[in-house]
C-alpha cells in the first residue's frame, strides 16, 4: 500500500524535524545525538519521527543524501573555471558548516576508508563528466577526473571545520575570506592547469 501524501502540517513537521536533526548530527555525530533533543526542538514526537525516518539513522541518512544534492544545486560544477568553483565551495562552508562536518560523522562513525558512499549513491558522475570533458578540450590537465575533483574539493575545505590547522568562520573580517578566496583560486589554477 502507497504512503500516504503529506498535508501541509506533516511537511511543515518533517521539515522542522530535518532542521533540528541538521544541527543535532552536526554536533554530536549519529552515535551522540539524542532522539529526545530533536523531538523537543522540533515541537514532535518519537512516534512522528519514527513514522518519517523510521530510525536514527534513517534520519541521519535522509539529512545526510541530501546535502550532495543540495551542494551541487547551490554551487554547480564548472570545469572551465575550476578555480571559481573551488571558490564557491569554500563560500558554501562558511555558510554551511553543517554540511561537512554530517560528512565527518559519516567518515569518523561508517566509513573510514574508501568512498563516502555507496557507489549507487554517489552523485559525482556530472562532475567526473564536465572535468573529463575539460581535460577533451585542452583546458584541465590530464589525469584521473575523480583524483582532479577530489584534490580541488579538498583545497577548497583548507579553512572548512575539517581543517587539521584552522577552521574559517563567516564572521572573520571580509578581508581574510578575500585573502583565503584569491589564494585558493590562485592554486587550484595552478593545479588545474594543462602541463
Amino acid at each position: 500500500m502507497p504512503d500516504k501524501p503529506l498535508t501541509s502540517r506533516g511537511v511543515a513537521t518533517k521539515q522542522r524535524i530535518m532542521e533540528v536533526a541538521t544541527r543535532e548530527f552536526a554536533a554530536h555525530g549519529i552515535a551522540g545525538a539524542r532522539i529526545e533533543r530533536i523531538v523537543a526542538a522540533a515541537r514532535t514526537n518519537k512516534a512522528q519521527l519514527y513514522a518519517y525516518f523510521g530510525s536514527k539513522e534513517g534520519l541521519f541518512d535522509a539529512i545526510f543524501f541530501g546535502s550532495p544534492d543540495r551542494i551541487m544545486d547551490v554551487v554547480p560544477i564548472d570545469a572551465a573555471d575550476l578555480a571559481d568553483w573551488a571558490v564557491r565551495l569554500y563560500d558554501e562552508y562558511l555558510r554551511r558548516p553543517d554540511l561537512i562536518r554530517l560528512a565527518t560523522w559519516s567518515r569518523l562513525e561508517r566509513r573510514p576508508t574508501g568512498h563516502l558512499v555507496d557507489d549507487a549513491d554517489r552523485v559525482d558522475a556530472q562532475k567526473l563528466r564536465a572535468i573529463a570533458d575539460a581535460q577533451a578540450a585542452g583546458t584541465v590537465r590530464s589525469g584521473d577526473p575523480f583524483d582532479l575533483m577530489a584534490m580541488v574539493i579538498a583545497m577548497s575545505m583548507a579553512w572548512s571545520p575539517v581543517s587539521n590547522v584552522y577552521a574559517a568562520d563567516h564572521e572573520e573580517p571580509a578581508e581574510a575570506h578575500e585573502r583565503r578566496r584569491a589564494l585558493l583560486r590562485e592554486s587550484v589554477q595552478r593545479v588545474v592547469a594543462p602541463v
